[in-house]
């Protein structure tokens, strides 16, 4: 079994930073690609940014600029650092890996975790 469990989520100001991390356990050989997708209130899942292994990013046009991925493959962890949170960012983020085991390569999403900016 593969989980992905999301935390670092909550209620922030406007102009606030806010840092989102994603850890991937159980039965993993390895971790391609890793990102973030977010869903706010009545709109559809947007990609938000997404790192390869070799760390190769790509953002989403919405977020370019104040959001910064990255991540510890040692850790199976990926991190969302954003800047300068608008109140237009409030959304539930999700975690995203693309998932190697021991058979078989699946895509796996995390539960979301709430990010609110309040103006």
């Amino acid at each position: 079994q593969v989980q992905l469990v999301e935390s670092g989520g909550g209620l922030v100001q406007a102009g606030g930073s806010l840092r989102i991390s994603c850890v991937a356990s159980g039965r993993i050989f390895s971790i391609n690609t890793m990102g973030w997708y977010r869903q706010a209130p009545g709109k559809q899942r947007e990609l938000v940014a997404t790192i390869t292994s070799g760390g190769s990013t790509n953002y989403g046009d919405s977020v370019k600029g104040r959001f910064t991925v990255s991540r510890d493959n040692s850790k199976n962890t990926v991190y969302l650092q954003i800047d300068n949170l608008k109140p237009e960012d409030t959304a539930v983020y999700y975690c995203n890996a693309e998932i190697r085991g021991r058979y078989a390569t699946g895509q796996y999403w995390g539960q979301g975790t709430q990010v609110t900016v309040s103006s």
